[in-house]
């Protein structure tokens, strides 16, 4: 029987975004797929640096040490095939990062592997991928390079979210692309009593809410 995970935020992680591996990544763009598995076979015991998303996973992770509850459940999400990947899980190992699950497609898209994890929330460096993750109705975002200048707080977990087509529907703002600003603020008039439907990341706001409870203040 498979674990439930209704009161789990469950995410998946790209190995990019978790670790940095834009020269290999700069490798398979250039080269090939073969170079890129050569070498990553050739370095598989060289652990990977952190990359963009790192210090936001290790500190949901450790949340779930402070706590004392599987409240957070990260899922690496991956296009590498099994030997290629077997990198990433050693770095994984090194840093100590409680992954236990792992999808490598083998190159196949990540939609279908991400509704078959019961993934709440995608990150990737890939718009492609993130794209396919929100045409499979995953709230997903794209990530970047931070400044060389950031400095990860070690304490706070901070996440800002947007309100149309984020945490509720799009409705609002396909009015306001379509027919002007104008008819949205007749459309916002007329329906200002009527809640706004719930948006692709809503199930993350009120998942994020219940660990904020747990954890205090």
């Amino acid at each position: 029987m498979p674990p439930d995970l209704s009161d789990t935020l469950v995410i998946g992680i790209s190995s990019r975004a978790l670790f940095d591996l834009e020269m290999e990544n700069d490798i398979f763009e250039e080269e090939g797929l073969k170079a890129y598995a050569d070498f990553q076979k050739d370095n598989e015991k060289r652990v990977l640096e952190p990359g963009t998303a790192f210090p936001l996973i290790e500190a949901f992770l450790k949340l779930n040490e402070k706590l004392g509850e599987h409240l957070v459940e990260v899922v690496i999400m991956s296009q590498n095939n099994p030997q290629t990947g077997l990198r990433i899980m050693n770095s994984i190992d090194f840093y100590n990062l409680n992954i236990t699950r792992a999808a490598f497609s083998g190159g196949k898209p990540l939609g279908p592997y991400l509704e078959a994890y019961s993934v709440d929330l995608y990150l990737s460096k890939n718009l492609e991928d993130v794209q396919d993750a929100v045409d499979h109705g995953i709230a997903s975002a794209q990530l970047y390079a931070p400044p060389s200048s950031f400095n990860p707080d070690a304490v706070e977990i901070r996440i800002a979210f947007d309100g149309d087509a984020v945490l509720f529907s799009e409705d609002s703002e396909v009015i306001f692309k379509q027919q002007g600003l104008d008819a949205f603020l007749e459309h916002e008039k007329v329906f200002a009593a009527i809640p706004l439907p719930e948006g692709p990341f809503g199930r993350v706001l009120k998942t994020l809410s219940r660990i904020k409870s747990l954890s205090g203040p």
